[in-house]
């Protein structure tokens, strides 16, 4: 008998620690960073196409940022009136033909509107992919968004790493008809094992806009917060480490292969760790990590020192944002879809747009100074770290 009220009583055990839902949310973060990745050696080309200047690249790539907020919140409302499944499923498909419409588009009216599509569709697939890892987060009883996140990662390096071979052996077209067909071959696989979540009827009516309620938009700015310095180190540390420690062309670009090298690193072990430790201490800790290597980077005298001051923000950074979106798609009462819209948005503003802002910070003190003052920003994280708690109700801690 107590056998019995036992097993009723006690919390189901975790899943195993593949599961093909698992594998599919997965398969979904590569595919959307192996797009991003690739994208970033076609820019010169889309630039060239268009015949733009520094400035006008400069505002087709504010426009990139502008889809994505726009397209972000509405791609959370529908997840609340239809459930993640359905809405991954359509920003996907309607993803995947935005990377081949920026690079055919001939003209700079049809440029600006493709780059609209191909970043809004970015953030409506990143919001939809996340809301899926949450509810199979809930589903197993186990962490899996930072492991998420590196296979984002993961794909980032891979589309990057190949986009220049593959584009001088293929031309532009090939090499994006090519991405194009790997894409849609990934989606098929990934698709008939996609988590069918129940989408939320009672709460469409109130839910499915921005909430009033403060606590996704405190959780919304721990994820800014975090992603203001990621985007930072991935702009302005190889301009830092050249123009400032008088590092070699070649050596600059170490600054952010350091940075990602640990961050992917660290985001396969995260789920292990926030497993272990809950996701208040990991945040903690990789908040103290992060302050410690952007301070260390920034008042570096060599470009020694100022590597290893990027790989420790890298160790620091790497599971602050997946805890953050985790934790979005779990607050009480609200609908994941929607809190997660709204971390999302905040997030991935601090990437898109804080960068060109640092610029001008930059250009009347130094890079320096702003890698030495960032860390305020991780003080402020650190200060609303309890909140990382919401995270933890995915597994039942």
């Amino acid at each position: 008998m107590n056998d019995i009220t036992q097993s009723i009583t006690s919390p189901a055990a975790p899943a195993p620690i593949v599961t093909k839902e698992r594998a599919a949310v997965a398969l979904l973060f590569f595919l959307n960073g192996l797009v991003i990745g690739a994208w970033a050696p076609k820019i010169p080309f889309f630039s060239q196409a268009l015949g733009l200047t520094e400035l006008m690249l400069g505002v087709m790539i504010f426009v990139f940022g502008v889809g994505s907020l726009v397209l972000m919140p509405i791609a959370g409302m529908q997840i609340a009136r239809y459930g993640s499944r359905r809405v991954v499923e359509v920003t996907t498909l309607l993803f995947i033909p935005t990377i081949v419409l920026v690079t055919l588009v001939d003209n700079i009216w049809t440029g600006a509107i493709a780059i609209f599509l191909f970043g809004g569709l970015t953030g409506a697939m990143d919001v939809a992919m996340n809301a899926n890892a949450v509810e199979v987060e809930r589903n197993m009883r186990r962490s899996i968004m930072s492991s998420c996140h590196a296979f984002w990662s993961l794909g980032g390096l891979c589309g990057a790493a190949t986009g220049g071979f593959l584009i001088a052996s293929l031309g532009v077209t090939g090499h994006v008809l090519l991405l194009a067909a790997v894409c849609v071959v990934l989606f098929v696989v990934a698709r008939p094992m996609i988590l069918a979540d129940a989408p939320h009827p009672s709460d469409e009516p109130v839910k499915a806009k921005l909430p009033m309620t403060p606590l996704p938009w405190l959780i919304g700015t721990i994820a800014l917060f975090c992603m203001i310095p990621e985007g930072t180190v991935l702009d302005w540390s190889a301009l830092y480490l050249r123009n400032e420690l008088n590092a070699t062309t070649e050596m600059s670009g170490f600054a952010f292969a350091a940075f990602s090298f640990t961050m992917a690193v660290c985001r396969f072990a995260g789920d292990f760790v926030r497993d272990r430790f809950g996701a208040v201490n990991t945040l903690r800790f990789c908040g103290v990590a992060a302050i410690i290597g952007l301070v260390m980077a920034g008042q570096s005298n060599s470009v020694t020192l100022a590597l290893i001051g990027f790989a420790i923000t890298g160790i620091g950074i790497s599971n602050m944002v997946p805890i953050a979106f985790s934790a979005g798609g779990n607050i009480p009462g609200l609908a994941p879809g929607v809190g997660l819209s709204v971390v999302t948005t905040m997030g991935y503003s601090g990437i898109l747009f804080a960068p060109s802002l640092i610029g001008l910070v930059a250009e009347h003190t130094s890079l320096s100074t702003v890698y030495t003052a960032i860390p305020a920003l991780l003080v402020v994280v650190l200060a609303l770290s309890k909140l990382g708690r919401h995270a933890d109700r995915a597994t039942g801690h």
